[in-house]
C-alpha cells in the first residue's frame, strides 16, 4: 500500500493534492443543477455532492464552495426559491463536464454546452431533456462550514419525474437501466453495474438476496 500522511498531501502540486483527495472517498454522484434567475436566465451546473438526507419528509442535500466569486445556481435558488436535480447519462457526459467552467452571469450554459432545457406542467425551472430522473427541488435552508467556508444546502423534494423503464414494482429505480453515470474525482466519469439488491436487515435474519429470489420464482 502507498501511505499519504497529512504533510505528504500538503506538499503534492496543486492539481495533484485535488485528485488525490477529491478521488480517495469514492464514487460521487453525477447531477445537473438548474435554474432560473429572477429575470429568467437559465442557468445549469455539475455538482457532485448531491445526496440523500431523509425520506419523511424527503429531503436532499449538497454542497456549496464558497461565496466569494459570483455562483450563479446558489443566487438563482436563493432569488426564486427552487431548482432542478438532473442525473447525467453516459451520451451527456461532455456536456455536463464543461457546465463547470467558469462561465460570465447571463450566459446560458444550456446554449453554450448543447444541453436542452426541458419543462413540465407549469414548472418555471429548466431540467435537462434527456435525463432520466429529474428533481423540482425547494430550497429550504443553508449552514456554513466554518472549516473551509463551504456551505450546506438543505431542500425539500417537492416533485420527481423519471423514465418508465428504470422504475421497478416496488418503485427502486435502477439507474443502470438509465445509463446514469457516477463521477470518480473531479473529471473521471464512471457507468456502474448492478451486483444484487438485498431485503431489508433485521437482526439476526439471514440476508437475503432479492435478485436471485426472483429468479427462482421465475
Amino acid at each position: 500500500m502507498v501511505q499519504f500522511n497529512k504533510e505528504d498531501v500538503q506538499k503534492l502540486p496543486k492539481i495533484n493534492r485535488l485528485n488525490l483527495i477529491n478521488s480517495c472517498t469514492g464514487y460521487k454522484s453525477a447531477n445537473l443543477i438548474g435554474t432560473k434567475s429572477k429575470d429568467g436566465k437559465s442557468n445549469v451546473a455539475i455538482f457532485s455532492s448531491i445526496t440523500h438526507l431523509g425520506s419523511d419528509p424527503a429531503l436532499l442535500s449538497f454542497i456549496l464552495r464558497p461565496a466569494t466569486v459570483p455562483r450563479n445556481s446558489y443566487t438563482n435558488m436563493k432569488e426564486t426559491g427552487y431548482f432542478t436535480v438532473n442525473h447525467i447519462t453516459e451520451e451527456i457526459i461532455a456536456q455536463a463536464h464543461q457546465t463547470s467552467a467558469a462561465y460570465d452571469y447571463g450566459i446560458s450554459e444550456f446554449k453554450i454546452t448543447g444541453l436542452e432545457e426541458e419543462y413540465h406542467n407549469e414548472i418555471k425551472e429548466p431540467f435537462v431533456a434527456k435525463s432520466p430522473v429529474q428533481i423540482l427541488c425547494k430550497y429550504l435552508s443553508e449552514y456554513e462550514i466554518k472549516e473551509n467556508n463551504c456551505i450546506h444546502i438543505l431542500a425539500s423534494i417537492e416533485t420527481i419525474f423519471c423514465d418508465e423503464k428504470i422504475i421497478t414494482t416496488d418503485n427502486w429505480l435502477q439507474l443502470e437501466k438509465g445509463n446514469v453515470v457516477v463521477i470518480n474525482g473531479l473529471d473521471g466519469y464512471c457507468l456502474p453495474k448492478l451486483i444484487d439488491r438485498f431485503e431489508y436487515a433485521r437482526p439476526n435474519t439471514e440476508t437475503k438476496s432479492m435478485l436471485k429470489n426472483d429468479s427462482q420464482k421465475n
